[in-house]
């Protein structure tokens, strides 16, 4: 389903920027940059060359971020993603040194080929906002956002992410392959330079900080929100569910939908935009029985049969800002 494309003036200059260098990528970067004003964390899961680390890259530039990458390997310890205290010699005291979790937007990459005692330190930094080494604890900067990436084909070697986990993230979500003029126009703009290296920002993280403020006012009629929470509670009772959406989920679909509001100009939520993200917000959520699972069916094919039965509230007219 598609949502009427009329943008926030300054959110459309991001997307503009981004569009620079991710071609044909609109509805994956409106995604991104829902979850960056929503305050969450999006998991990418795609084939490797498709562009996933550029379009971190790029939104970082755009609102002039912090940009940090972690490369998740087998052999990675918490302490290089947290950070460690190192003793001082010259100041008889141990000093922190920082990991690359202390940035604006991280990139996670490949989060499933690191062990599970490493995936929960990153996860526990998602969720609490701060990082505790030995006995401190230390905020992250605000706004912080990770974007984590994992390859859905190889899975020798890898440690999957456990479905507590998962629903720490507010989307999942592919960047899919690009069309065949879509991919001659990425090589015709890589043919003399790199375009990432030209991209500028076009707002600031002050800016951006008041964007996630003016997210959290968009207008929920109690009506809608009725209509997430059956939604929810159409996937816990559906027959090829062994265990359905947690409240979480459905706070994380309605703080999606702000947000995603707020980029297409609205001061309010419409049905639309709930049908239209629940896929991303809810379908990593869901755990299928082995019958389900043996019949072919996926969660997205339970989320489409859980919107085809909810009833859609009647839209109250509000009018645009």
């Amino acid at each position: 389903m598609e949502v009427a494309a009329t943008f926030h003036p300054v959110l459309n200059k991001v997307i503009e920027n981004i569009e620079k260098v991710m071609i044909g990528k609109r509805d994956i970067t409106i995604l991104s940059l829902t979850a960056l004003l929503a305050e969450g964390h999006v998991l990418l899961e795609d084939v490797p060359g498709v562009g996933k680390t550029m379009m971190v890259r790029s939104l970082a530039k755009s609102v002039n971020a912090d940009f940090k990458r972690i490369q998740f390997t087998p052999d990675l310890l918490p302490s290089d993603v947290t950070g460690v205290s190192i003793y001082n010699p010259k100041e008889l005291k141990f000093e922190f040194r920082p990991g690359p979790i202390m940035g604006d937007i991280v990139l996670a990459d490949e989060i499933n080929r690191t062990s599970p005692k490493t995936q929960s330190a990153l996860l526990e930094a998602m969720e609490e906002g701060s990082v505790t080494i030995d006995g401190v604890s230390w905020s992250l900067s605000k706004p912080f956002f990770v974007m984590a990436t994992q390859n859905p084909i190889e899975y020798e070697g890898t440690y999957p992410l456990p479905e507590a986990q998962l629903d720490r993230f507010l989307l999942k979500m592919k960047m899919g392959y690009p069309t065949v003029q879509e991919e001659i126009e990425v090589l015709t703009r890589a043919e003399k330079s790199k375009p990432i290296d030209e991209l500028t920002s076009v707002i600031d993280l002050g800016e951006l900080s008041r964007l996630q403020d003016e997210a959290k006012e968009v207008y929920v009629d109690d009506q809608l929100k009725q209509y997430i929470v059956n939604l929810v509670l159409g996937t816990r009772n559906h027959t090829s569910t062994y265990l359905g959406v947690s409240p979480r989920g459905s706070l994380a679909l309605m703080k999606a939908c702000q947000a995603f509001a707020l980029i297409h100009d609205r001061d309010y939520v419409i049905p639309d935009d709930v049908q239209y993200l629940a896929q991303f917000v809810l379908s990593h959520r869901i755990i299928l029985k082995s019958e389900a699972k043996f019949e072919g069916l996926s969660t997205e094919d339970i989320i489409e049969q859980v919107i085809k039965r909810t009833s859609i509230p009647i839209q109250r007219q509000r009018s645009l800002r």
